[in-house]
């Protein structure tokens, strides 16, 4: 069935419920839960939910709660997905012995906690060093051999950074088993998209929709990108108006990369994430031209990140939503 394009299909109002595609599930987060559906090898759904604590004071400040929200989600999505994981055991292997000696040392919850850790830092580690070390690396490389300026050394990092991001995008989405976590991830924008369209939650009336969302997190990941280079750009020119840095900067060139590598990654990579966070807001709040400009780079990068799901998908996708739609209506509105 093709996309629906008749007013009755589009949106009514926006919901802060958020998603994320697992391996054969989907997990939804509202205002007050979170919840998983999974389909097992036996074709039933298992339903997991959780309350959410609600955060208050500080962490609700603006370029707070982004840090915040952020580590939530990597903390929370790595938990979902070795939940989701558990349904779907592949070969036994023999525990490695830093595995034998945590689960020695520590009880099974604490267990748990150390694998997610572990887990979430790893992975930040990773994203970190493929998508900002390695276009610094490259930067610093290209600068040594043909000396340009600092606005042209940031604007080269940032095209290498995008240009990084969409060959991962696009290998990753050719992947097997990613193709069918990607289908979830549409069924999870259809059923969004059903459910701000103010429809009932049908596996019909969610095949109708568009399973791009304007609000999904592979866009945030593209606004981080571009906001990177406007700030680190800003940043080193900032910075190189201070003397001492500037003569470092012309007499010990590896040193004085070094400093900028850890500056950007330790103390600006928070203040992109943060000022993406809010931009990302600002853009999910409003719908004019100029905020549909400004999404259109993540929306098309969805392309590769989403996929038409089936039906079961779809029923899997509903579930998880009915499962956090708050008590009292109105109250997810973004």
């Amino acid at each position: 069935m093709p996309e629906c394009k008749q007013p009755a299909c589009q949106e009514k109002f926006k919901t802060m419920i958020g998603g994320q595609a697992v391996i054969e599930g989907v997990m939804m987060q509202g205002p007050e839960k979170r919840a998983v559906v999974i389909r097992n090898q036996q074709g039933e759904l298992v339903e997991k939910t959780e309350p959410l604590k609600k955060k208050t004071g500080i962490l609700t400040w603006p370029l707070i709660r982004g840090v915040v929200n952020f580590a939530g989600s990597m903390s929370g999505g790595v938990r979902t997905l070795m939940y989701s994981a558990e349904f779907f055991p592949e070969e036994e292997e023999e525990p490695s012995k830093f595995e034998k000696w945590l689960k020695k040392k520590l009880p099974s919850e604490a267990f748990e906690k150390a694998v997610i850790t572990l887990a979430v830092i790893l992975g930040v580690g990773l994203s970190v060093g493929l998508f900002f070390v390695l276009p610094i690396l490259i930067g610093d490389g290209l600068e040594a051999l043909l000396h340009f300026s600092v606005v042209a050394k940031n604007l080269i990092e940032g095209v290498v950074r995008v240009v990084i991001f969409l060959a991962y995008m696009a290998l990753v989405s050719q992947m097997k088993d990613m193709k069918r976590v990607f289908s979830y991830h549409g069924a999870e924008h259809k059923t969004i998209r059903c459910y701000e369209a103010k429809l009932p939650l049908t596996v019909e009336n969610a095949r109708s929709m568009t399973r791009l969302h304007p609000r999904c997190g592979t866009s945030f990941l593209f606004v981080v990108m571009i906001i990177s280079i406007v700030l680190f750009t800003v940043a080193n020119t900032l910075l190189l108006k201070i003397d001492a840095i500037a003569a470092l900067r012309e007499n010990t060139r590896v040193v004085y990369n070094l400093l900028m590598m850890i500056f950007k990654i330790v103390i600006m990579l928070p203040v992109v994430v943060s000022v993406s966070y809010e931009c990302n807001r600002f853009v999910g709040r409003h719908d004019n031209w100029f905020t549909r400009a400004l999404s259109a780079p993540g929306m098309w990068l969805q392309n590769f990140t989403t996929r038409e799901p089936d039906d079961s998908m779809l029923e899997v996708a509903i579930r998880s939503l009915e499962l956090v739609l708050p008590e009292k209506e109105g109250t997810d509105k973004w």
